[in-house]
Parts: C-alpha cells; sequence; structure tokens
C-alpha cells in the first residue's frame, strides 16, 4: 500500500512542477509587459506637455467615451491630427537664455533660428548653433510614434474607432505600445537631443 501511495505522489509532482513553471513564465510574461509599458508611460514625459493635456483633456468628450457616432469619430480623428503635428512640429523648436536671463523660445530652420517670444532675433552666428539637424527628424518621428502608443492605450479612442475589433486588431493594439515602447527606449538612448523646446522640460542652461 505504501509502495502505492509513493507511486502517486512521483506521478502527481511532475505534473505540480510543470504547473509552477508554466504560472512562473506567465508571471514574468506579465511582469516584462507591465515594465514595457511603465518605460512607455516614462517615454511619454518626452513628448510637449500641452499637446498631451490637450489630448487628455479632449479624447473623452470628443469620442464620448467610446460611444462614438460619427461625427465623433471625425472630431477625434482632427484631434489626433492635430496632436501628431503637433508633436512633430514642435520637436524642431528650442530655448535659451538672452543676456538679462529671459528664457525665449523659437523654432529651428535650415539656416538658423527663429525667435517666436522675444523682440530681437539671435546673432547669425548664435543662431547657426540651432539649425535643424538630422537627429531632429529621428526624434521628431519617435515622439510621433510615443504619441501613437499613448493613444493606443486610451481604450476611449480604441474603442471609438474599433468597437467591436476582431482578435487580430486586439493583438495589434496591446503589442503595438509595447514595441514603440521598447524601440524608442533604444533610440533616444542612441541619438540623444539638447533641445529643450516649448513645452518640453527646460534645462538650466
Amino acid at each position: 500500500m505504501a509502495d502505492l501511495e509513493n507511486h502517486s505522489e512521483n506521478q502527481k509532482q511532475p505534473l505540480l512542477n510543470i504547473n509552477a513553471l508554466a504560472q512562473n513564465q506567465k508571471n514574468q510574461a506579465h511582469k516584462a509587459i507591465n515594465q514595457t509599458f511603465q518605460s512607455t508611460a516614462h517615454l511619454a514625459n518626452l513628448l510637449p506637455t500641452g499637446t498631451v493635456l490637450a489630448f487628455q483633456l479632449l479624447s473623452p468628450i470628443l469620442a464620448n467615451q467610446g460611444k462614438c457616432t460619427s461625427a465623433n469619430r471625425f472630431m477625434t480623428a482632427c484631434l489626433l491630427v492635430m496632436c501628431i503635428f503637433s508633436c512633430f512640429i514642435l520637436s524642431f523648436s528650442d530655448s535659451f537664455r538672452d543676456s538679462a536671463g529671459n528664457v525665449q523660445h523659437g523654432i529651428a530652420t535650415f539656416t538658423g533660428f527663429w525667435v517666436v517670444d522675444g523682440p530681437d532675433p539671435l546673432p547669425a552666428e548664435t543662431a547657426r548653433k540651432y539649425r535643424i539637424r538630422f537627429v531632429d527628424f529621428i526624434h521628431a518621428l519617435m515622439s510621433v510614434m510615443v504619441f501613437i502608443a499613448v493613444v493606443l492605450v486610451d481604450q476611449n479612442v480604441v474603442v471609438c474607432f474599433y468597437p467591436s475589433p476582431s482578435e487580430d486588431v486586439k493583438q495589434i493594439v496591446t503589442a503595438l505600445p509595447v514595441a514603440i515602447g521598447a524601440i524608442c527606449s533604444v533610440m533616444f538612448i542612441a541619438f540623444p537631443t539638447t533641445r529643450h523646446g516649448i513645452g518640453f522640460p527646460l534645462s538650466a542652461q
């Protein structure tokens, strides 16, 4: 009788080990996904604060909390287009301190710098330091990608455009923000920028 009990316990033990291993792998996968979502949320800090704030305030209203009509979809689409354009164009903005110590903002151009809130333009030699560079286009593209990841996490917008999503759409909406967060994390490290533009954190320059 004792031999039968020991044999029964030996048969159950591998099943318990397999279940525990599967549960451990599942927990690790969830932990990795949560960490990536957190990194995406941290990346959102690199977006213009005014753009993100406008989107977060207006998206539930324009999308009618996901219960969209054709008019709601049109207004939400317009909001997304304006926010994406804002993220892109503001990536070329920058700031500097004038001789009096006041912070002034402007937009980088291919030849120099256009001051938008100051009475006097920058000297040509100084303005050339702020001109558009290739890395600015990389950052502009990444800002747009991060904003799209933020949009995909917003259920009001997702349900508005896809009220009855297929399994493929669900998988894309779930996986794409994670992929964007991982890719942009690497890209922001590989291509750092020194710009502190309109709506971005200002350094103590």
